[in-house]
C-alpha cells in the first residue's frame, strides 16, 4: 500500500555535498512523521535526522549545523541536504516514515532500501 524510494546518494569528496530524497508513494492518507537513519560500515545504525509531526527536527550531535532535513508535504518527500561531509558519513541511508493509508487507517512504520552515500577522496 505504501513505498519508500531513496535517492540521491553517490561518492562524493570530503567536504563536499549531497542531497538525498525520499518519496512516500501509495494510497497515503497521513504521515506522522518521516527520518533518515544510516547504517554504517560497522553495522551499526543510527539516527540521523527526524522531521516530527508537529513540524520540529532533531539531528544526531555529529550532524548537528551540517544536515538539514526539510519537508514537501504536498509530494510526501522529505529531503536531507548534507554538507561538509566526512568520511565518518559513510553509509547506507534509509527512509523511514509512520503512515497510514486510505484503506487502512492504523499507523504502520515503512522502511526505504536505502541509498550508499560514500565519502572518499
Amino acid at each position: 500500500q505504501v513505498q519508500l524510494v531513496e535517492s540521491g546518494g553517490g561518492l562524493v569528496k570530503p567536504g563536499g555535498s549531497l542531497r538525498l530524497s525520499c518519496v512516500a508513494s501509495g494510497s497515503i492518507a497521513g504521515i506522522n512523521d518521516m527520518a533518515w537513519y544510516r547504517q554504517t560500515p560497522g553495522n551499526r545504525r543510527e539516527l540521523v535526522a527526524r522531521w516530527h509531526s508537529g513540524g520540529t527536527t532533531t539531528y544526531a550531535d555529529s550532524v548537528k549545523g551540517r544536515f538539514t532535513i526539510s519537508r514537501e508535504h504536498a509530494e510526501n518527500t522529505v529531503y536531507l541536504l548534507m554538507n561538509s561531509l566526512s568520511p565518518e558519513d559513510t553509509g547506507v541511508y534509509r527512509c523511514n516514515a509512520n503512515v497510514s493509508s486510505i484503506y487502512n487507517s492504523n499507523w504502520r512504520n515503512y522502511w526505504g532500501q536505502g541509498t550508499q552515500v560514500t565519502v572518499s577522496s
